[in-house]
């Protein structure tokens, strides 16, 4: 048996949806959302199985600035210097231990710069297999240890630095600094690493002639191989003897 629609609930449903379209609502609605589109498909490899695909490599982070050595932290004179090298962080990330101080007279004849103290230092620079070559070099120019000024590049003996952070750093700044107050009448480096540290480029050959100039002054400088090397190749002590004959007999 058929039951008719009741005329009165079918007029009331008209008259509502007729209110909603006269108040400008003629779109159905849903407080929830809905998913319209299609997600798209997982890519599959050859088995079939869903592709992994590879994490997403974390950023790098950021390098820290390098704290360079400005000139107006540099001391002002030689008798500051000592003290301000033994103490100064910037020089060696804050590390202070084993530090070697340079020694020596200001104006001396002869200033020695080698790269960094030996392993043996513990109070006074060179004291290990490179000092007592030293020594020897000293006896056959004629000149006593106690006569020149002796200094390293670098406080504390250090396994392999890394030059170019140092150079970032500015201790070129600080090596250039430092013979200006020690103010030599000539300049005996060992080390090839030293040369770039004072803009010259490096020793290809166990001795070479250089100039160290500076504002104020010229200084002769005859820059050779490290110590060490010079032990391990004897025949490079013949080339530095010759280049000292021609260097002094200037």
């Amino acid at each position: 048996m058929d039951d008719p629609a009741n005329p009165d609930l079918l007029a009331d449903i008209t008259g509502a949806l007729d209110w909603w379209r006269d108040a400008g609502v003629d779109y159905h609605f849903l407080d929830e959302p809905r998913e319209w589109l299609t997600p798209p498909e997982a890519p599959v490899d050859e088995r079939g199985l869903p592709e992994r695909r590879p994490a997403r490599a974390p950023a790098a982070p950021a390098e820290p600035e390098v704290a360079r050595i400005g000139a107006d932290a540099l001391p002002r004179d030689l008798d500051a210097f000592a003290p301000w090298w033994l103490a100064e962080p910037l020089l060696d990330d804050g590390n202070t231990a084993g530090r070697i101080a340079p020694t020596g007279p200001r104006g001396a004849k002869l200033m020695v710069l080698v790269e960094e103290p030996e392993a043996e230092d513990s109070d006074a620079l060179l004291s290990g297999p490179q000092g007592r070559l030293l020594d020897a070099m000293l006896a056959a120019f004629g000149i006593q240890r106690e006569a020149i000024y002796l200094a390293s590049a670098l406080p504390r003996h250090t396994p392999a630095p890394d030059w170019s952070a140092l150079i970032e750093r500015g201790i070129g700044q600080v090596v250039a600094h430092h013979i200006a107050l020690a103010a030599p009448e000539r300049l005996l480096v060992f080390g090839g690493n030293i040369l770039p540290l004072i803009g010259h480029e490096l020793p290809q050959r166990p001795a070479v002639l250089r100039q160290f100039n500076q504002e104020e002054r010229t200084i002769p400088m005859l820059a050779s191989w490290g110590l060490t090397a010079l032990m391990r190749q004897p025949r490079a002590k013949p080339v530095l003897w010759r280049a000292w004959l021609e260097w002094t007999a200037a």
